[in-house]
């Protein structure tokens, strides 16, 4: 069997790899691509946990401080991951609220039935004034 320091460092170096490619998924919002990456990140995760050692003991072993690296790196790739997709989210959400409101103020364009660009809330027409 390989050396488990090695290949912990081995899987965490690809679950780097790993979030930097969500990372471009969520930016360029290729959804599809996105979800298949999420089973594989499960099993990097799953594997390195059953290998790695407790956290003490990889604050103190020298031959783990790579790998220890390595995963505080990830763990930053997947905060920065989270905020990105949060952000697109909320996004996501301000634009369905907009759409769903009923205030006459509101200055967001949607397209009518006939695809023209209108405010919506607001009517516009003889019959305002």
């Amino acid at each position: 069997m390989t050396d488990p320091v090695a290949y912990a460092k081995q899987l965490a170096d690809q679950l780097e790899q790993m979030l930097e490619q969500e990372f471009e998924t969520l930016r360029t919002q290729e959804i599809d691509q996105f979800e298949l990456i999420q089973p594989v990140k499960t099993e990097l995760l799953e594997e390195i946990t059953r290998l790695a050692p407790s956290a003490n003991d990889i604050q103190v072993l020298p031959e783990w401080q790579e790998f220890r690296n390595t995963m505080i790196l990830c763990r930053d790739l997947h905060r920065r991951n989270a905020v990105l997709m949060e952000r697109k989210l909320e996004a996501i959400r301000g634009t369905l609220e907009s759409l769903r409101s009923e205030d006459p103020s509101s200055s967001v364009e949607v397209y009518d039935r006939l695809g023209h660009v209108s405010r919506f809330g607001r009517k516009s027409g003889y019959s305002d004034a």
